[in-house]
């Protein structure tokens, strides 16, 4: 468990530093959607070379899979550009304060709900105060 804590962890760290170094390719190169387009070859190789060395006969799976599960694509695609576009006008601190608290919101959904097969865990009113503690700080790091 503490190796999986730590591999979300470096994950975790990753995403700013993901917003920061796209962000000034997209501002070096004078697009942003070349940047990202960039980003998802680089992805997209690592990907498939992991994917051929842990378990190649999954992609055999992928013709029966719900098809709506094929959006998290669109959602990958839709936070890169937004990032690699609006990071450099409202700074990577400020947009990832964002990110991070639509992600609390839409984790605590998934979990409350139990959608995509997701592990039950319930709003409790604990959670709740903890992503609206979480609200107040991103007000507050506009505001200073």
């Amino acid at each position: 468990m503490h190796v999986n804590i730590m591999i979300m962890l470096a994950a975790g760290i990753g995403v700013p530093l993901l917003a920061a170094l796209n962000a000034a390719l997209g501002r070096h190169i004078g697009s942003p959607a070349v940047a990202a387009t960039v980003l998802f070859i680089v992805a997209l190789s690592i990907s498939a070379i992991v994917a051929v060395l842990t378990n190649p006969q999954a992609a055999a799976k992928l013709a029966t899979a719900p098809k709506h599960l094929f959006l998290a694509g669109t959602l990958v695609a839709f936070y890169v550009l937004s990032i690699t576009w609006i990071a450099p006008t409202m700074g990577v601190g400020n947009a990832v304060f964002f990110v991070l608290l639509g992600q609390l919101i839409s984790a605590a959904a998934i979990d409350h709900f139990s959608l995509f097969m997701a592990q039950p865990s319930p709003l409790t009113l604990t959670r709740a105060a903890g992503i609206a503690l979480m609200a107040a700080g991103v007000f507050v790091t506009q505001k200073a």
